[in-house]
């Protein structure tokens, strides 16, 4: 059993799970995960897809409105 142990902590293998997305899959900012708890709470069965072309629209009014940048803490 230490030899089992042994090979794979020598692999560098932690069992900790990889949690990268896969290519092209795009990564969930808290805008849309807002967007998407909205939805859910009032009823509504949104696309992902959707739900993204929602939220970039918001995104471009506020930035075209304010002039600023939304910070990418928000949203990427």
């Amino acid at each position: 059993m230490d030899q089992l142990k042994n090979s794979f902590n020598s692999t560098g293998n932690t069992g900790a799970v990889n949690q990268q997305q896969p290519a092209g899959a795009q990564k969930e900012d808290y805008l849309d995960k807002a967007f998407d708890m909205g939805a859910k709470k009032s009823g509504h069965q949104v696309d992902r897809n959707t739900a993204e072309k929602i939220t970039d629209g918001a995104r471009g009014l506020f930035e075209k409105a304010t002039g600023k940048q939304v910070n990418s803490k928000i949203s990427n």
